[in-house]
Formats: structure tokens, C-alpha cells, sequence
């Protein structure tokens, strides 16, 4: 079985170089090829960070393990790792914590043992990237939560979380400020729980689930969360159990999956052989499970288990009265612990049963669109406008474009409402949403909005808009504060 292979920046190739030697040493029957990813290729002249031979290649082979990588700063591209993970649409962020005997926490000494998988929508929320200065004070970014994306995430941690044999799933949002955005994915999580009746299905508020992660993390198993809140909460969870440079991630897709360390390039250090290769390593692993070659990969993670527990270590962590290796014997020391069992979460050796990452050969990009159960109606819009004015003054010159279908209902600033009713000790800046509604619920169409638009516009400089929809009696749209 032939994957793609980047060895990254930094301190990359070297940590790679090591697994790749406790692989051939293990006799793993994959073969490597070698692709063209990295802060260099961005440097070369490629901005999306990598040649397209590279992309050629990973498309026809459907799986990549890849090292750190940087993304230059100030030149205005994107980062390659989210490049990459969006590129090719692997929407699940799969990190597993776990206890490491050797690697000594708070939790360790405590005898409180960590087992959290977090899984993390990858695809849309801020990540997206869309942003714009809506005035020279005013900067937007677009959050998008898409029902298609949260259920294939959804769904895909309550499959893992039942494969794992996982008690408890839990959904971490915001739900309680962001309504719509992550009321949408709080609603398809529990659509998605009914059909997985064994599992424990339960969600939390973000702020309060960090809370109890760093009190209580024995009290989690799996839990799913949407983009940022999900980037957030797995550092947390790598620093319960002794930092990135224990933490694998696995981003699975339907076609295409990529195993890589999530810790940084360690550029101060790369080149002189003491990194440690543990997060590559583990991540490795999980590449190495997910296409079926579970005896190699349980060789391998109980070999690194029992070299843990022996107290070998690299500089970055252990005991530091007993004197550290470098990357490569760190390496060494595992391949010669190959099958040892380590005297803690050692793991069962299951047979191979390889399988193929290859994708489909896609002719088209995939269309995700869900039933739309009820009718939609344009009962309004949002106008977002450009003004150092007071708000009743707005208010004034905006009724005069209301004409005979629209009715002004609220205008706010930075999501707070300050007319008709306000105080003058909310602070402004100068950009405003004024609010529209349609008179007596009369049904409007996007010509009555170009309409209202191109009226407004001879008073305001119009930022952006935004259709208010109904769906049945379900409004599609957030209040303002105090509205």
C-alpha cells in the first residue's frame, strides 16, 4: 500500500525520519512517497503551500501523513495544514489524550487517568475565512455552521465513539449565545443521538465543559464540537496529559484522511537530532489502524508504552535526574522494545486486515443539501450601514426609504439595540444594523429588497445585507440585545 508523505518543516524531517525507522523496522507493509508540502514550497512561488504534483498525488492515493509545517507570516496566504484539511474536505478532527505512564501530569501523580477523544468539525465555522473591513473601525468575519457538514461530523463521532466502546458522547457549544450558528449543531447532534440508543448523549456549555475538563477530565469520553470552540478545547486536552508533543490528530474524510503532528516546527531546535517524535508517532498509529494494519500498530504503540514507562525520554519532558536521549535513540530505544508490554494500557494485538485508502475517482464536487421540510418567505432584511450619526437621527432618514412594504423595527450597534429604545451609555461604533420587516408579515421577494437598497443608498454607505427568512413559523434570524 503506497501513501503520501511530507515530511514537513522545521524540526519535521527528523521526527519523521524516526517513525519511518521504527516502521521499517516493524516490517509496516506500506511503501512512501515523498511529496512537495511546506513553508519552502510557499517560498518556491506556490501559494497554496504545496506543488501540484503534490496535490496530484495525495488525490490518487487518498492518504497522507505529513509533519509540522509553517505557513510564512505577512504575506497573506493561508495556512497549508487548514488548506489542506478544507481542500480535500476531511471534516472530522480526531484527537485521542490518554494517559502516558512516564509522562508525568498533574493528573498521573493524582491517579486520575485521562481517555477523552475530542472530535472537531474541520471544515466551516470562522475557520472559513471570509472577512472583510466593513468600515475602517469595523472588521466582520462570517461564521458558517451548514446542517450536511455538522451532521457528517456528528455522525462520524457517534460511529468512532461506538467502535471505541465509549459510555458517554458529549456536545460542547455555545448554543446558549449563538442561537442559530451553534443551535444548529446542538440540534443535529441530538437528531444523530437517536439513532445510537447505547450511547450516552449529552451536551454542555464550552465555558463550563473547559471548567470541568481541568477539574474532572476522568469524567469525559468522547466529545464533539464545532470548529473553533473544538481547535480550543484539544490543546486544553493536550495539556492535560503532558502537552502537544503528546497529542495525535487524525482528519478523516470520505476520500481523503491525513495523520499529522499538530505541535509546531520548533525551529530553534531542528536540525540538532532532540525532538521528540512521540505526537508523529501516535498519530502514525492511527493512520496505521484506520487502513487495518492493527498488529503493527499495536507492536509499535506497546513497545513505545513500555519505553515510556522505562523512563526513557527526550528533553522535553521525564525524569530529569536521569540523563535524556535524542530523537534518534529515542527511536532506537523503541524498535529494540518491540514486543515488550508495558505494565499499563497495554494494547490487544488484532490480526491485520489492510485495507486500501485509495479514493473514488470524483468527476464532479459533492452536492450536500438537506431537505427543506417547510416553506421559505423573505419577511425582511438587515442593512448594514456606515454611520457616525445618533440612532434616532438614522432612524429618521431610514423611515423616509421605508415606502409602502417595509417597516423599520430596530436598528443596533455591535449587536445591541439602541432604537427605538437604548441608553446613551452604550458605546458606538461606526457601523449599524438597521432592521426592516415586512408590513402586516406581507411576503417580500429579493426585487422589493434591491429596492429598499438602492434607496438607502443615497444616504448610507450599505456595508452588507442580510435576508431575514422564515421557515413555516420558525424565524431564521438572531435578535438584537434588548430587542
Amino acid at each position: 500500500m503506497k501513501i503520501a508523505v511530507a515530511k514537513g518543516d522545521g524540526i519535521g524531517p527528523e521526527i519523521m525520519d524516526a517513525v519511518l525507522s521504527i516502521f521499517n523496522a516493524n516490517k509496516v507493509p506500506l511503501e512512501y512517497e515523498i511529496v512537495e508540502m511546506g513553508k519552502w514550497v510557499f517560498d518556491k512561488g506556490f501559494n497554496n503551500g504545496m506543488t501540484p504534483e503534490a496535490k496530484q498525488t495525495i488525490e490518487s492515493l487518498g492518504l497522507l501523513f505529513k509533519g509540522p509545517m509553517e505557513t510564512p507570516k505577512g504575506k497573506g496566504v493561508k495556512s497549508i495544514n487548514v488548506t489542506a484539511r478544507k481542500t480535500w474536505n476531511t471534516y472530522a478532527n480526531k484527537r485521542d489524550f490518554q494517559t502516558l505512564h512516564g509522562v508525568d501530569t498533574v493528573f498521573s501523580k493524582a491517579g486520575i487517568p485521562i481517555n477523552i477523544t475530542v472530535v472537531r468539525e474541520n471544515i466551516e465555522d470562522t475557520y472559513g475565512g471570509i472577512e472583510h473591513m466593513l468600515t475602517h473601525d469595523v472588521a466582520l468575519s462570517r461564521r458558517f455552521i451548514t446542517r450536511p457538514g455538522s451532521m457528517q461530523v456528528i455522525r462520524y463521532a457517534f460511529e468512532m465513539a461506538r467502535q471505541k466502546n465509549a459510555k458517554r458522547i458529549t456536545c460542547g457549544h455555545k448554543a446558549n449565545i449563538m442561537k442559530i450558528t451553534d443551535g444548529l449543531f446542538l440540534e443535529c447532534f441530538y437528531e444523530v443521538a437517536k439513532e445510537y440508543p447505547d450511547l450516552k448523549a449529552d451536551d454542555i456549555i464550552v465555558d463550563d465543559l473547559c471548567m470541568k475538563l481541568v477539574t474532572r477530565p476522568d469524567l469525559f469520553d468522547v466529545v464533539v464540537l464545532t470548529n473553533l470552540q473544538g481547535d480550543i478545547v484539544s490543546d486544553l486536552c493536550a495539556g492535560l496529559v503532558g502537552g502537544l508533543g503528546f497529542a495525535p490528530s487524525a482528519n478523516i474524510g470520505d476520500h481523503i484522511s491525513i495523520f499529522e503532528a499538530v505541535h509546531g516546527t520548533a525551529p530553534d531546535i531542528a536540525g540538532k537530532n532532540i525532538a521528540n517524535p512521540t505526537a508523529l508517532l501516535l498519530s502514525g498509529l492511527a493512520m496505521l489502524r484506520h487502513v487495518g494494519l492493527t498488529e503493527n500498530a499495536a507492536i509499535i504503540e506497546n513497545a513505545l508504552l513500555y519505553t515510556l514507562e522505562s523512563g526513557v525520554h527526550t528533553g522535553d519532558f521525564g525524569d530529569k535526574s536521569k540523563a535524556s536521549v535524542n530523537t534518534t535513540e529515542f527511536a532506537n530505544a523503541i524498535i529494540n522494545n518491540f514486543g515488550k508490554k508495558p505494565q499499563n494500557g497495554g494494547k490487544e494485538i488484532v490480526p491485520n486486515k489492510p485495507g486500501t485508502p485509495t479514493p473514488l475517482k470524483l468527476q464532479s464536487n459533492s452536492m450536500m443539501v438537506s431537505h427543506e421540510g417547510e416553506a421559505e418567505t423573505i419577511v425582511g432584511v438587515d442593512l448594514f450601514i456606515e454611520s457616525d450619526e445618533q440612532p434616532a437621527a438614522i432612524a429618521e432618514k431610514c423611515q423616509r426609504h421605508a415606502g409602502v412594504k417595509f417597516k423599520l423595527v430596530n436598528i443596533s450597534n455591535r449587536g445591541t439595540q439602541v432604537w427605538p429604545t437604548g441608553s446613551v451609555y452604550t458605546n458606538l461604533v461606526n457601523q449599524y444594523n438597521v432592521r426592516f420587516e415586512s408590513i402586516e408579515d406581507y411576503p417580500l421577494n429579493q426585487q422589493d429588497v434591491i429596492g429598499l437598497y438602492v434607496s438607502m443608498s443615497g444616504n448610507f454607505k450599505i456595508c452588507s445585507f442580510e435576508l431575514l427568512n422564515m421557515w413555516g413559523d420558525k424565524k431564521a434570524y438572531s435578535l438584537a440585545q434588548g430587542q
